[in-house]
């Protein structure tokens, strides 16, 4: 943001000596506030590429984790067992399994023995999805910070500049109000008590807007 605040900013007037004390007004105040090139990458959504780079394999171990994992495959399973140990201990006069139930004992090892790793298959691709999240979660954390710094060295720029403005239109006003006390002081005096007013209320109401804040 750059202004020209000495050949823009001066109203033209019927008095060129108007002209030159507005003018003089705004002279040694800095009106070039700092850029900042917003050239980092976007943000991108961790969970859709990570879905998009999945292969068969990782969707797969995936697929059999989560039906592991519910409440569904252990009332199915469940069901098996309980169907499997009455059918061969008490309804079928020559049981496939007789007790002590061998066979029984070894699809449960089968299936514990390959749905170990497929499970581990699944977390180990769930571990590196959660360490590029996190991955991500730091350079948005990173642009954040670096926005926010940039956002308050423009606003430390912005009160530099209003202080200096405020600064000479406290030296414009008090050399307005020597001219007027000296070709009228009644009316210079009621001016000041006007503005003395006017400040007053303004302090007021800030005060009464600090304290709301804080009360709320």
């Amino acid at each position: 943001m750059e202004m020209n605040a000495q050949t823009n900013a001066t109203p033209r007037k019927h008095s060129s000596a108007y002209g030159e004390n507005f003018k003089h007004l705004f002279e040694g105040v800095h009106f070039r506030f700092p850029k900042y090139r917003h050239d980092h990458p976007a943000v991108i959504n961790v969970n859709e590429v990570a879905d998009e780079r999945m292969t068969l394999g990782q969707r797969v171990a995936d697929a059999v984790a989560s039906g592991m994992g519910s409440w569904r495959f252990i009332i199915i399973q469940s069901v098996i067992v309980v169907v499997w140990i009455i059918s061969n201990v008490w309804l079928l006069t020559h049981p496939f399994d007789p007790y002590p139930l061998i066979l029984l004992n070894l699809l449960f090892s089968t299936q514990a023995a390959y749905a170990a790793p497929v499970i581990m298959m699944s977390q180990n691709r769930q571990a590196a999805k959660d360490r590029l999240m996190a991955e991500s979660d730091y350079h948005c954390n990173i642009k954040g910070e670096e926005e926010t710094r940039n956002i308050m060295d423009h606003l430390d720029h912005q009160d530099t500049v209003i202080l200096q403005i405020m600064q000479r239109m406290e030296a414009q006003h008090e050399e307005v109000m020597y001219h007027f006390s000296r070709l009228d002081p009644e009316l210079a005096h009621r001016m000041g008590m006007d503005i003395q007013e006017v400040s007053k209320e303004i302090v007021e109401e800030e005060i009464g807007d600090s304290n709301i804040a804080g009360n709320s």
